[in-house]
Protein backbone atom coordinates (compact mmCIF):
# COMPACT_ATOMS: atom_id res chain seq x y z
CA UNK A 1 0.00 0.00 0.00
CA UNK A 2 2.96 2.31 0.82
CA UNK A 3 6.65 1.96 0.04
CA UNK A 4 9.46 4.06 1.22
CA UNK A 5 12.50 4.28 -1.34
CA UNK A 6 15.91 5.59 0.83
CA UNK A 7 18.84 6.69 -0.99
CA UNK A 8 22.19 8.61 -0.11
CA UNK A 9 23.57 6.61 2.65
CA UNK A 10 27.17 5.90 2.32
CA UNK A 11 30.41 5.91 4.12
CA UNK A 12 31.89 9.44 4.98
CA UNK A 13 34.99 11.35 7.04
CA UNK A 14 33.89 12.67 10.33
CA UNK A 15 33.28 16.52 9.72
CA UNK A 16 31.62 15.58 6.10
CA UNK A 17 28.28 15.80 4.76
CA UNK A 18 25.49 13.34 3.62
CA UNK A 19 22.13 14.06 2.24
CA UNK A 20 19.61 11.26 2.85
CA UNK A 21 16.59 10.69 0.13
CA UNK A 22 13.10 9.68 0.60
CA UNK A 23 10.22 9.41 -1.74
CA UNK A 24 7.04 7.74 -0.59
CA UNK A 25 4.57 5.82 -3.36
CA UNK A 26 1.52 4.31 -3.16
CA UNK A 27 -1.97 4.42 -2.81
CA UNK A 28 -1.22 7.79 -0.40
CA UNK A 29 -4.28 10.05 1.04
CA UNK A 30 -3.25 12.46 2.92
CA UNK A 31 0.58 12.61 5.13
CA UNK A 32 0.78 13.67 8.46
CA UNK A 33 4.46 13.26 9.20
CA UNK A 34 7.58 12.42 7.73
CA UNK A 35 10.95 12.23 8.81
CA UNK A 36 14.06 9.98 9.82
CA UNK A 37 14.86 7.37 12.92
CA UNK A 38 18.20 5.64 13.02
CA UNK A 39 19.34 2.56 15.29
CA UNK A 40 22.82 2.55 15.90
CA UNK A 41 24.11 -0.99 16.92
CA UNK A 42 23.35 -1.92 20.49
CA UNK A 43 20.98 0.74 20.85
CA UNK A 44 17.37 1.23 20.38
CA UNK A 45 16.08 3.19 17.34
CA UNK A 46 15.71 6.96 17.67
CA UNK A 47 13.76 10.17 16.26
CA UNK A 48 16.24 12.14 14.53
CA UNK A 49 14.10 14.34 13.09
CA UNK A 50 10.39 14.90 12.01
CA UNK A 51 8.50 16.93 9.71
CA UNK A 52 4.89 17.71 9.87
CA UNK A 53 2.26 18.67 7.44
CA UNK A 54 1.39 21.49 9.31
CA UNK A 55 4.82 23.55 10.02
CA UNK A 56 6.01 21.68 13.04
CA UNK A 57 9.60 20.20 12.86
CA UNK A 58 11.28 18.28 15.62
CA UNK A 59 15.25 17.04 16.19
CA UNK A 60 16.65 15.12 18.43
CA UNK A 61 19.02 17.56 20.57
CA UNK A 62 22.04 15.40 19.10
CA UNK A 63 21.66 16.89 15.86
CA UNK A 64 20.13 20.40 15.92
CA UNK A 65 22.55 22.65 14.22
CA UNK A 66 24.04 19.91 12.41
CA UNK A 67 20.65 18.05 10.33
CA UNK A 68 18.34 19.73 8.49
CA UNK A 69 14.77 17.99 7.19
CA UNK A 70 13.23 19.09 4.29
CA UNK A 71 10.47 18.31 1.55
CA UNK A 72 10.64 18.67 -1.83
CA UNK A 73 7.07 17.82 -2.57
CA UNK A 74 4.23 16.24 -1.35
CA UNK A 75 5.92 12.94 -0.59
CA UNK A 76 9.53 13.01 -0.69
CA UNK A 77 11.82 14.25 2.44
CA UNK A 78 15.55 15.05 2.74
CA UNK A 79 17.77 15.19 5.63
CA UNK A 80 21.07 16.92 5.44
CA UNK A 81 23.57 15.68 7.53
CA UNK A 82 26.74 18.00 8.05
CA UNK A 83 29.21 17.95 10.60
CA UNK A 84 29.18 14.54 11.10
CA UNK A 85 30.58 12.61 13.80
CA UNK A 86 31.36 9.06 14.57
CA UNK A 87 28.48 8.89 16.90
CA UNK A 88 25.96 9.03 13.85
CA UNK A 89 26.78 6.01 12.57
CA UNK A 90 23.36 4.44 11.69
CA UNK A 91 20.85 2.80 10.11
CA UNK A 92 18.89 5.32 9.21
CA UNK A 93 15.33 4.82 8.75
CA UNK A 94 12.98 7.04 6.29
CA UNK A 95 9.25 7.05 8.06
CA UNK A 96 5.98 8.35 7.65
CA UNK A 97 2.62 9.09 9.28
CA UNK A 98 -0.18 8.86 6.58
CA UNK A 99 -3.91 7.65 5.09
CA UNK A 100 -3.58 5.11 2.67
CA UNK A 101 -6.12 3.61 0.50
CA UNK A 102 -6.83 0.40 0.32
CA UNK A 103 -10.10 0.29 -1.81
CA UNK A 104 -13.04 1.82 -0.27
CA UNK A 105 -11.07 1.71 2.70
CA UNK A 106 -8.84 4.17 4.57
CA UNK A 107 -6.57 3.41 7.32
CA UNK A 108 -3.92 6.36 8.91
CA UNK A 109 -0.70 3.93 10.15
CA UNK A 110 2.83 4.38 10.48
CA UNK A 111 5.43 3.33 7.53
CA UNK A 112 9.14 2.44 7.45
CA UNK A 113 11.52 1.74 4.95
CA UNK A 114 14.10 -0.43 4.64
CA UNK A 115 16.97 1.56 6.00
CA UNK A 116 20.37 3.01 4.60
CA UNK A 117 23.22 2.29 6.33
CA UNK A 118 25.66 5.59 7.52
CA UNK A 119 29.04 4.75 8.64
CA UNK A 120 31.12 8.21 9.77
CA UNK A 121 35.15 6.73 10.29
CA UNK A 122 38.32 7.91 9.16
Amino acid sequence: QVQLVESGGGLVQPGGSLRLSCAASGNIFSIYEMGWYRQAPGKQREMVAIMSTSISTNYADSVKGRFTISRDNVNSVYLQMNSLEPEDTAVYYCYVNTTAKMGALMRRRDYWGQGTQVTVSS
